[in-house]
């Protein structure tokens, strides 16, 4: 937690459970991915934490944007960046948002089927196109390898359809998983990007890009390994599969550029014992999974959580939403150490929760109002 949020906190009246994010941050992180990556584009994952603030301080700084809607494009737009700074990366999209998106003045977007690709032709012809390729994802908290992505073997069909199509075949893209802890796990993605470009190659179509994707984790409970290991990595499997002939290259980063810059403050609602000789208590927060913490499903992501106790004796914890719907459950399977002496009213801290967390957060499921956000 940096100076800036503590003094935040410190000041501000109390009116629930609110992520602050301190953008200085945001803007450090930038900064570091520029410079571990500097012959790589940054496009920013909006729907990591799409505020006004962040959108703008990006531009300013010269980043360009991953959107998956209409929305997000139209956030972006607002935050001053122009249309050739924005990838549509969402492979799934309506027709119709394919065409508003286009009259926006979007051209590059995201296929891993044929009839997405149809869609794109009517839509937004001309423009160009890169199939997304399916990788396993091993080594990531949160994989994203079953909904999104084609076979490898098949992109070139995919990309082949696209030129015939009138379209550019502009290149290729994958995702190695959300907070990927092994650096190494582009490499085989990047295997199959080359093969891909090989083979369109050999049918008369020269691609031109490589999207790296997301992956690149931030600080939770687990040690991650520094930014510039990544880097290396990446470059050396470039490297690797491309030779001296090494394409366009883009990154999406999303949780590795703005998860670290935000903290919620939250609040203990009621501690319980099921039985009176049980050592594991139940603490409930006024914050749950429908409030914003939907990336504890499967105690995927495991945040630091952090009291004003925390020097005094530990103890095991189930750690819990106030919701009436018995999924609400943070850590269950592994037990979360909190202080014996934490009390119902004592505030808590989870760090680390800049991304993902106000846009998870429910309209007002049970009638609680969703997650408040501060950009300072």
């Amino acid at each position: 937690m940096t100076v800036r949020i503590r003094d935040f906190l410190k000041n501000r009246t109390d009116e629930g459970p609110c992520l602050v994010v301190d953008n200085e941050v945001v803007r450090e992180n930038y900064l570091a991915f520029a410079s571990a990556l500097p012959d790589t584009k940054v496009y920013y994952a909006v729907k990591a934490n799409p505020a006004p603030e962040i959108l703008k301080l990006l531009v300013e700084l010269g980043s360009c944007f991953d959107v998956a809607s209409v929305n997000e494009t139209l956030d972006v737009l607002a935050a001053g960046a122009t249309p050739d700074r924005i990838s549509y990366g969402n492979p799934i999209k309506k027709e119709s948002d394919i065409a508003t998106a286009f009259r926006l003045g979007v051209t590059l977007f995201a296929v891993d089927c044929e009839a997405e690709v149809e869609k794109v032709a009517r839509a937004a012809p001309g423009s160009r196109v890169i199939c997304r390729i399916r990788c396993d994802g091993s080594g990531a908290e949160w994989p994203l390898s079953r909904k999104f992505g084609c076979e490898p073997e098949f992109a070139a069909d995919i990309l082949e359809h696209a030129h015939r199509l009138g379209l550019v075949a502009y290149g290729i893209s994958f995702h190695v998983g959300s907070q990927q802890h092994n650096v190494q796990a582009w490499d085989a993605a990047l295997a199959s990007a080359a093969a891909v470009f090989r083979t369109c190659g050999e049918r008369g179509i020269n691609l031109a890009m490589v999207n790296l994707g997301g992956g690149f984790p931030a600080k939770y409970t687990r040690k991650t390994p520094k930014l510039e290991a990544y880097g290396r990595a990446i470059f050396r499997a470039l490297r690797r599969h491309f030779g001296n002939r090494i394409p366009e290259t883009i990154i999406e980063p999303g949780r590795g550029l703005v998860g670290n810059a935000g903290v919620i403050e939250a609040e203990v609602v009621v501690i319980a014992k099921r039985t009176p000789e049980d050592e594991t208590r139940w603490v409930y927060l006024d914050i749950g999974k429908f409030h914003g913490l939907a990336e504890t499903i499967d105690e995927s992501i495991r945040y630091p959580i952090r009291t004003r106790r925390d020097r005094d004796e530990m103890g095991p914890c189930v750690i819990a939403g106030p919701t009436c719907d018995s999924v609400d459950v943070l850590y269950e399977k592994t037990p979360y150490p909190l202080p014996v002496s934490l009390a119902i009213g004592d505030k808590v801290l989870i760090e680390a929760a800049g991304a993902y967390t106000t846009m998870y957060s429910s309209i007002g499921f049970n009638g609680f109002p969703p997650l408040k956000q501060y950009v300072i």
